[in-house]
């Protein structure tokens, strides 16, 4: 079956803990609150471009355990299609976030689990799903041979390939290459290209030194609070960000932005159009604590974009 939208990525357990500040190294803090929940890139991404109106198929590893079966229900609630391996040997990964109340800022270690089991062969078994996409997401919690897999049969089908390089690491030469839009934040721009982030001069520099190594299309480095920057044949410009209302929480909201953006590119909405789409679907989401539980919903995200 056909969808419009293909995300491969990680599903993993959200335990949430928020606290008043964020704990030193060898230090114990008593906490305000938890939550356990759904969580991952991955599965963010899908849930956030499912939710905002895309028809979407999600592609991962889970383990047939409890947090598998969250998996399934969360998918199941936002309307996204899990083209998942489900692995009777393996756990489903889980995530410990450490969330700082006055700020939202916040602090992340993910185990993988199962989804870190992913293959190319499971990349192959999906060709035709991949092939049969407008626009194909993935990120680097998988394995980055399997994600590179994922982007050249996407690429090679003439799908329009979205790479958010998420966490940062070393890429295979080329990589970039098989790219249309690739969606850093200011540490992973860094890493990619050894330029510092800290203004929008720099940022520009940073996405042209990402299209200097072959990002085929445009390359958007997203800027928190701040919005994003995006640099493409126009030209470099700001996007400016939204406010929907007091931030809860921005743990999700790198996710909400390229689940949001994939959604727009998959109706045929222009980059500029497509971006202040992702810009309202990221700002909906802050407002809310959790990850896939704060992505907005479509009414939600076109009643802030008519204001």
């Amino acid at each position: 079956m056909a969808h419009d939208i293909v995300i491969l990525g990680v599903f993993v357990a959200d335990a949430a803990f928020r606290c008043t500040r964020l704990p030193r190294l060898g230090e114990t803090l008593i906490g305000t609150g938890f939550a356990l929940g759904p969580g991952g890139k991955g599965s963010n991404q899908a849930v956030a471009a499912a939710k905002a109106g895309g028809d979407v198929g999600f592609l991962a590893r889970i383990g047939t355990d409890t947090f598998g079966d969250m998996g399934m229900a969360t998918w199941a609630a936002a309307g996204v299609t899990p083209l998942v391996i489900r692995d009777p040997d393996r756990a489903t990964g889980a995530a410990g976030i450490f969330i700082e109340e006055t700020e939202g800022r916040n602090a992340i270690v993910i185990s993988p689990g199962a989804a870190a089991a992913i293959t190319v062969a499971d990349i192959e078994a999906r060709a035709d799903e991949i092939g049969a996409a407008k626009v194909a997401v993935t990120q680097l919690e998988q394995p980055v041979e399997v994600a590179e897999r994922f982007l050249r049969r996407a690429s090679e089908a003439g799908v329009t390939t979205v790479f958010n390089p998420a966490p940062a690491a070393a890429l295979p030469e080329g990589m970039l290459t098989l790219c249309d839009y690739v969606t850093p934040n200011e540490a992973e721009a860094e890493a990619l290209t050894g330029i510092a982030v800290t203004d929008h001069d720099s940022a520009a520099g940073a996405a042209a030194a990402l299209m200097a190594q072959g990002v085929r299309r445009g390359a958007i480095i997203t800027l928190g609070g701040d919005g994003a920057l995006v640099l493409d044949a126009g030209g470099a410009r700001h996007v400016p960000a939204m406010r929907a209302g007091p931030v809860v929480d921005t743990t999700g909201a790198g996710d909400a932005f390229n689940g949001g953006f994939a959604c727009a590119l998959a109706e045929g909405r222009g980059l500029d159009d497509a971006l202040r789409f992702a810009t309202a679907v990221a700002a909906l989401s802050v407002t809310l604590p959790g990850t896939a539980a704060s992505m907005p919903a479509r009414a939600e995200v076109e009643a802030l974009l008519a204001r």
